[in-house]
């Protein structure tokens, strides 16, 4: 019997760029778009592709993903965002890979470009991955409930691919630093949420450890000044992250003024 292959997808406002995307997923027996809060054309495009649109609303990244999951029929399933693009050798790839692969999941290899360039050295921790297990078995994976980079649950045989997966991350410098200010929020209500959002000088001696990691073991000098920009994000994440989480709990403990009596 076939292996039965479903391609997930969960945007937000996507209408710029799902139908790029989804075009490079045609090779998938089944396709699911989950649609998370769209204001634009996304929910229309998509329908262009698929049948299978999930149209809701879920505060945190894991329970979204899970219901495409969920959602999916297939005996394995490739995740796909918006910003990426499946080219046709990983695509006859991934084909090949599932014919009587083992309960589990692949790690696929990330190709990650910043204003059109590709960009080979520097990724990693806060910025992004060089491969990530986006094809799974059924049953394979569990995304948590982390507002972002939420964690994940892998079972099964742990196997990789080769051919990398196209990544568009940011158009500019000017992106980066608002991916910077939406992730560090997004991880500062982590944070707070979990109880223990760390302490100052744990924060301040990451700092260094982090941008020696990413600008010299990973190679990031290579990029010139892009390089350099994925070693400062890297190393300040956890220090904004903080400083944003501990805002919030000052503001949480403030004394409420009291109410303006009626006239």
């Amino acid at each position: 019997m076939p292996v039965k292959l479903s391609a997930v997808l969960v945007a937000h406002n996507e209408a710029a760029q799902i139908a790029d995307c989804l075009e490079t997923v045609r090779f998938a027996d089944e396709i699911v778009v989950v649609l998370d809060r769209c204001t634009d054309d996304s929910g229309v495009i998509a329908r262009r592709f698929t049948e299978h649109v999930i149209e809701g609303a879920w505060e945190i990244e894991g329970p979204r993903r899970m219901a495409g999951l969920a959602a999916a029929s297939g005996d394995w399933r490739f995740e796909i965002d918006a910003d990426e693009r499946v080219t046709p050798e990983l695509a006859a790839e991934i084909r090949r890979a599932i014919d009587g692969a083992p309960f589990g999941y692949f790690k696929v290899p990330v190709a990650n470009h910043i204003g059109g360039r590709w960009v080979r050295h520097g990724w990693g921790a806060y910025n992004g991955v060089s491969a990530t297990p986006r094809l799974s078995a059924r049953g394979a994976k569990r995304w948590g409930d982390q507002l972002v980079h939420p964690k994940l649950a892998l079972s099964g045989a742990a196997m990789w691919l080769e051919q990398p997966l196209i990544h568009y991350v940011d158009r500019d410098f000017a992106d980066m630093l608002e991916r910077m200010n939406r992730n560090t929020s997004a991880r500062a209500r982590d944070l707070v949420a979990s109880g223990d959002i760390g302490s100052l000088g744990a924060n301040l001696r990451r700092v260094l450890t982090r941008f020696f990691k990413s600008y010299v073991q990973r190679k990031g000098y290579r990029e010139g000044a892009t390089g350099l920009m994925l070693g400062l994000f890297a190393a300040l994440y956890p220090l904004i992250s903080y400083l944003k989480a501990r805002e919030l709990l000052s503001r949480a403990a403030a004394p409420r003024p009291p109410a303006s009596p009626h006239p």
